[in-house]
């Protein structure tokens, strides 16, 4: 069976803040609650999107791959997968349980290519930027600070973003959310062992941001919403599929593209079937 590896925030579910409805509202799709945090609702799906993912899980591998850290994954209510990916790749789960030889690995690579974490959280807090508000670790790999936007002063993410690569790291800017992660940290390699794990020649890949490029760079379908980091930047590739809708609509419309994707006979399959 193929992999579908998906990006969750602003992708597959969606803040409230997020779902660009417009129209009336007894025209809104029906939704169906992915999240719960401190016992209130936070991220939502359609109601056919829920009932696309079902189908999906009968077609393909889902690997449902984010830069939230194991605890903040563990909010979303998903179906069970064999494989999820959290932290930018940084941790994989097989089976819920992070896996002991993907860290080493990570690590490894890590201590090989990038600059401390110390040295990145240094940089940021010792005289931390108007708009910067609070800087976090995630399971001791990378950081990242929640912003107000409006506030961060012109070019101080470019001039971040040229800091971190000097030291093996890069950054993305997601809603409120200022990632710096270590070069090595990433979705695609995470989502390159499971392909190798479960014998999948076939990867069809969803995301948003920027930290999702390298996933959809080597999907044979590459799917993302007309919204997000990406679709500021201007992102395409050949063959890819953006969404017509933006917001809680697109989780709905690239759940359905996969689907069809998947579903569709490989040319291999035609002529052996021939």
């Amino acid at each position: 069976m193929p992999v579908v590896a998906c990006d969750l925030d602003r992708t597959l579910i969606y803040s409230a803040k997020a779902l660009y409805l417009d129209g009336p509202d007894h025209e809104a799709p029906r939704l169906v609650v992915s999240e719960l945090h401190e016992r209130l609702p936070l991220s939502y799906m359609t109601r056919d999107a829920e009932d696309l993912l079902l189908e999906l899980l009968d077609h393909a591998f889902l690997v449902p791959v984010t830069t939230r850290t194991r605890a903040q994954f563990r909010r979303v209510q998903l179906p069970a997968t064999r494989y999820a990916v959290t932290t930018n790749g940084g941790v994989l789960l097989a089976h819920g349980e992070p896996d002991g030889d993907w860290a080493a690995q990570v690590r490894g690579a890590v201590d090989r290519g990038s600059a401390p974490l110390a040295e990145v959280l240094a940089h940021l807090s010792e005289k931390p930027a108007p708009g910067v508000q609070r800087i976090r670790t995630a399971e001791d790999l990378f950081a990242y600070a929640i912003v107000e936007r409006a506030e961060l002063p012109d070019g101080y993410v470019g001039q971040l973003t040229a800091w971190c690569a000097e030291r093996g790291w890069v950054v993305s800017l997601q809603g409120r959310k200022l990632y710096c992660v270590p070069a090595p940290v990433t979705k695609e390699a995470a989502i390159g062992e499971v392909m190798e794990r479960v014998g999948a020649t076939t990867l069809v890949a969803a995301g948003d941001s920027l930290l999702d490029r390298g996933l959809l760079e080597i999907a044979d379908v590459a799917l993302r919403p007309c919204h997000g980091e990406l679709d500021a930047a201007g992102y395409t590739r050949p063959g890819l599929r953006v969404t017509e809708t933006p917001g809680v609509r697109a989780g709905e419309e690239i759940l359905r593209a996969a689907l069809e994707a998947v579903r569709r006979p490989s040319p291999l399959a035609l002529r052996l079937s021939g």
